[in-house]
Formats: C-alpha cells, structure tokens, sequence
C-alpha cells in the first residue's frame, strides 16, 4: 500500500466511525424500545400508526371533549365503567399503581383516559366519584352509544351493549388498553392482565417528551 492509500483508507475509517457513533448517538436519544421487551410486557405496537375519527365527548366535569384533545401527550384509554365488578376496578387500581412506578417525566407525559361503555348509568358526576377514588388524574369520557361503539369499533376494543332493561346489568368489554401517541393516532394496545413491572420497565423507553 502507498502512503497515499493508507491516508486514504485511515480517513475512511475515521469517516465510518464517526458516522457509526452519530448513528447510535441518534437512536439512543430517540429511546428505541425493543421489541421482544415490548412485546414481553404485553405492549403490541401497529405496523402503521391509525388515524382516530372526529367524535365528541363529555367528560367527567360536564365539559366537551374532542377526540383531537387527545394530542399532544400519550395516553391509555381503557373502555370499561363504573358498574363493573371485577376487571374496571382492578385495572384501574393497577394503572394507579403503575404511575407510581414510572419516572416523572414519563408520568408527566401520560394520561390514563376511562372511556365508558355504559352510557346508561355512567353520567359525568358518576364518572367523577369513581374516578377520583382511584386518581383524580384520571379522566373519563361517555356519550351517546352510536358514538362509542363507532369510537370502539375504530380501536378494534369491540363491547356488547348491554340489555339496560335489567337490573344490575353488566356489560361483556375488553380488558386491553389502547396506545394513543401525542400525534392523536393509535400506536397500539396493552394486552390484559397488566404487568405492572414490566410495563414500568418499558414504558419510558416507549413514552418520550416531543423536544
């Protein structure tokens, strides 16, 4: 080798090197995930992030809400109500928990969002009372059932309403949580039962501040 080509390809080797640590320099500042972990925890991302449909809502204050509030942070949307007997108060008795096991950044950057499949009994006050119970973070969302079921359906959380003619009538839902990115898209899901210390785990790595 001349020395022009050993200066030539130390030179290239500076260049890849240097190209190599700006490469993971980038992907470890945007805090890829990975995927068997993600996956381990329950958390399926969508190969394409899913565009929601423009609905309205009424919260647990009596205020409107739109789906596109739901931008800007991310979010878990849990479709259930506060009738339930088992599985609403357990999972949101969990997500309570797992707040406190998250960094606070990533807490700050979150928002836990029940969405109620009973329209019927779920009034605001109702939502309100229940929710304050368990965190008084927690926001929740009802409406009139078309609205729900078309906003379930576009989730791909199907529910059965309920026979409301009954007394004390459950309704048969899901028990997956629904990934809403800061863009206002669906992500993905969070697979029942939770595992709190793997999602704690994964979650920051998934839920990065927008800077």
């Amino acid at each position: 080798m001349t020395r022009t080509q050993i200066t030539v390809f130390v030179l290239v080797a500076i260049v890849a090197l240097v190209l190599g640590l700006t490469v993971n320099k980038v992907l470890s500042n945007k805090g890829l995930a990975d995927p068997t972990a993600l996956l381990d925890a329950g958390i399926v991302l969508l190969p394409q992030s899913r565009t929601l449909p423009e609905l309205s809502f009424v919260d647990q204050d009596g205020q409107t809400f739109d789906v596109d509030q739901l931008e800007n942070k991310w979010s878990l949307l849990f479709f259930g109500y506060t009738f339930c007997p088992d599985i609403c108060p357990a999972t949101l008795a969990q997500l309570r928990q797992l707040q406190g096991q998250l960094p606070e950044q990533t807490r700050a950057n979150l928002r836990v969002i029940l969405v109620s499949v009973d329209p019927n009994r779920d009034t605001p006050e109702q939502l309100k009372k229940y929710l304050d119970y368990f965190d008084a973070g927690f926001i929740g969302l009802t409406a009139e059932e078309a609205i729900l079921q078309k906003f379930a359906n576009a989730l791909s959380i199907p529910y059965i309403p309920a026979d409301t003619s009954k007394e004390n009538y459950t309704v048969d839902h899901s028990g997956n949580l629904v990934i809403i990115g800061p863009d206002g898209t669906q992500r993905g899901f969070i697979r029942a039962p939770l595992n709190n210390a793997k999602l704690a785990a994964q979650l920051p790595g998934l839920i990065n501040p927008v800077e």
